[in-house]
């Protein structure tokens, strides 16, 4: 055994002191074996890790007898440049016939290179696991950093092309200096300085540095460090003194031949010098990180051109009308999302608010959010009925489930159903009422002037462009003025979403304050929901009702008799005269009026109103019980009547019928000049 054996031998007395030694014990190359012998075993061994734990083992084994196996440690070798060295240690009992214990065999194997490939095989591992949870592109590297350092590297830096992190394309080809990189992610094991460049900082590429020739030619370099290192300057040169950085690996983030970025390892005084060994390791994590990267950059850029393209399919600031004061918020999901919202003003003074989210996220989520509220728009031209309009509204979803249930299995659109919700409400000034529908989409939430909160007992009504479809109920309830209403997505709801009356925790806490500007509250909405998760776009629309002025608004009934388009006209012609309006105008709005009146006798039913209201434009209102739909037509030259709603056309910015439970009301809309318009 002790001349032949190749595996090291080692005899230790009861007092751990050195007896016999072999030759072939490795770690003991350049140090004369006789001279270990009598030297307690923590002497003779100078420059072990845990010398405390290694001898608390030998003396376990020395008092119970029972042996250690393979027990792992860790020297540091002065004849081997105090290269970190690896040895399995095994350890028995020596006793006599007798059982008088006479001291410890103890046999060592050289573990260094396995236990090398064991630390890169966690290292690499450990990217594989933590790099890649996000689809950010500095995130990706941040978690690249916390996973190399301390185990792989004392310090870790990755810089990445501008472009990239934007979700551009990074340039192809060899690199110009004028290149831009940004310092995505930096650090450093407890207790270490290493001169390094802000992280965000943004630097041009030096083409004298190994970065740019690792980046140019997407090979890794493995570089020795000094402060005589040529192209460190006299700053970095101190740095590197400080840090006693010795050794340096720079790997390119490279995918496809392009490359978007490179990554730089640093080990100091206290580890060893990184080998080529460590280089294909951080080739391989390099590799790995960057397809990370990549998919990153790909999201980064989806989602650039979807939160846009919502962006400049939404309004940028909803109208706010005399008779409803509007603020809106909008967050779009970390993902990208399709909600909306939107206000529309209608004939007679009246509001629609719109709130909406279409399910999934990216381009196709946004461009079907803009199909929907476009359509909601031109439906609205109608003068539907809440319901009525959800019911029209769910016609196109279906239309385009279809056609997305019709594309090629492969595409990936065809794997995602669609579904979309929706409330629509109608505020009426005039009737101070608030009716609206709801299409599998949360209920609207109205904040009285007392701050008493209250949700509306309505049907949540089926989603759009789902099997179970129509009909729709619409809910009728009153708002007095200084009333707000609160539509929003489920995003905004927090956990747990509501108290016992349905209202939302947060909605009940920050907009039950009455007398504080709309914008504030939404300010203070939008400080909770910041830097949370939310499962898509939180959006809200708020809407506090506002009293319309009576001296602005007109009614009379008429008889149902042809005298009463003279009388129309003359109440049309003094009303107008008060209310200062121009006499283009006013004349334009008695032939409107006479029109109107005359079209309601010849095909109407009584009782006949006429209403006048002066907004931002002139309103000119028609109401009969009849329910039959006035119809715009050619007249030929030899015709005597059928051109009424013709000259109304000409005559009016725009026109059209409102259908009730009572009857129709025609309707005509005439924008005011200056002198005209609502003080």
């Amino acid at each position: 055994m002790f001349t032949q054996s190749p595996v090291g031998l080692h005899i230790l007395d009861t007092e751990l002191r050195v007896v016999r030694v072999n030759a072939a014990a490795r770690g003991m190359r350049g140090v004369a074996v006789e001279g270990l012998v009598g030297l307690h075993f923590a002497e003779a061994y100078a420059g072990l890790s845990a010398p405390d734990e290694v001898e608390a083992v030998l003396r376990g084994v020395l008092e119970s007898g029972m042996p250690v196996r393979e027990h792992l440690f860790r020297r540091r070798v002065a004849a081997e440049q105090g290269r970190e060295k690896c040895g399995s240690a095994s350890v028995f009992r020596l006793q006599d016939r007798q059982g008088t214990v006479l001291g410890l065999a103890v046999t060592v194997v050289d573990v260094t290179e396995q236990e090398q490939a064991r630390a890169r095989l966690r290292a690499l591992n450990g990217v594989r696991e933590r790099v890649g949870q996000t689809l950010d592109v500095i995130a990706t590297c941040q978690e690249l950093v916390e996973a190399l350092v301390p185990g792989f590297a004392d310090a870790a830096m990755v810089d990445i092309v501008d472009a990239v992190v934007h979700g551009e394309e990074s340039p192809t080809g060899p690199l110009a200096e004028d290149v831009a990189l940004r310092r995505a992610a930096f650090r450093t094991r407890d207790g270490l300085q290493v001169p390094s460049y802000p992280v965000a900082d943004v630097r041009s590429l030096n083409l004298l540095r190994p970065y740019a020739q690792a980046m140019s030619d997407l090979r890794p370099r493995l570089v020795p460090l000094s402060p005589d290192t040529s192209w460190l300057d006299a700053s970095r040169a101190r740095g590197v003194r400080a840090a006693g950085a010795h050794t340096l690996i720079v790997a390119p983030l490279a995918l496809r031949g392009t490359a978007l970025g490179v990554l730089s390892l640093i080990r100091t005084d206290g580890s060893d010098p990184y080998d080529e060994d460590d280089v294909g390791l951080a080739v391989d994590v390099a590799s790995h990180t960057a397809l990370c990267i990549d998919n990153a950059r790909r999201f980064t850029r989806e989602y650039t051109i979807a939160s846009t393209l919502q962006r400049h399919q939404l309004p940028r600031y909803p109208a706010s009308h005399s008779t409803v004061e509007t603020a809106h918020l909008h967050v779009p999901g970390f993902s990208g999302g399709g909600g909306w919202f939107d206000s529309i003003p209608l004939s007679g003074a009246r509001t629609a608010l719109v709130v909406g989210e279409v399910a999934g996220s990216g381009i196709q989520a946004a461009t079907t959010m803009g199909q929907l509220r476009t359509v909601i728009r031109c439906l609205a031209a109608l003068d539907l009925q809440p319901d009525e309009l959800l019911a029209r509204l769910n016609d196109t979803a279906v239309f385009l489930a279809a056609e997305r249930a019709a594309l090629p299995p492969g595409d990936a659109l065809h794997r995602q159903p669609f579904s979309a919700s929706c409330v629509y409400a109608v505020y009426d000034p005039v009737t101070r009422t608030c009716t609206f529908a709801r299409a599998g989409h949360p209920p609207p939430v109205i904040i009285r002037p007392d701050s008493s909160t209250e949700v509306p007992d309505s049907n949540a009504g089926p989603v759009l462009g789902g099997a179970e479809g129509p009909p729709f109920a619409a809910t009728t309830t009153d708002l007095t003025h200084g009333s707000t209403l609160a539509l929003y997505t489920s995003a905004i709801l927090p956990t747990p979403p509501a108290e016992s009356d349905g209202v939302p925790t947060l909605l009940r806490d920050v907009l039950a304050q009455p007398g504080r500007p709309l914008k504030d509250l939404r300010d203070d909405i939008l400080r909770t929901l910041r830097n949370k998760e939310r499962p898509g776009d939180a959006v809200l629309l708020l809407a506090r009702t506002r009293p319309f002025p009576a001296h602005s608004l007109a009614t009379w009934l008429l008889d149902h008799d042809p005298s009463a388009a003279a009388t129309a006209r003359g109440h049309t012609r003094r009303t107008l005269a008060d209310w200062n309006v121009d006499e283009d105008t006013a004349y334009a709005a008695e032939l409107i009026v006479s029109e109107l009146v005359t079209n309601a006798i010849r095909y109407g039913a009584p009782p006949m109103q006429l209403r006048l209201i002066k907004d931002r434009t002139l309103t000119c209102e028609v109401h009969d019980d009849s329910a039959t739909s006035p119809r715009l037509r050619h007249a030929r030259t030899v015709d005597e009547g059928g051109r009424g709603l013709f000259i109304v056309a000409q005559l009016a910015q725009r026109w059209g019928t409102r259908y009730t439970a009572e009857g129709k009301t025609v309707w005509s809309e005439q924008a005011l000049n200056h002198s005209g318009l609502p003080s």
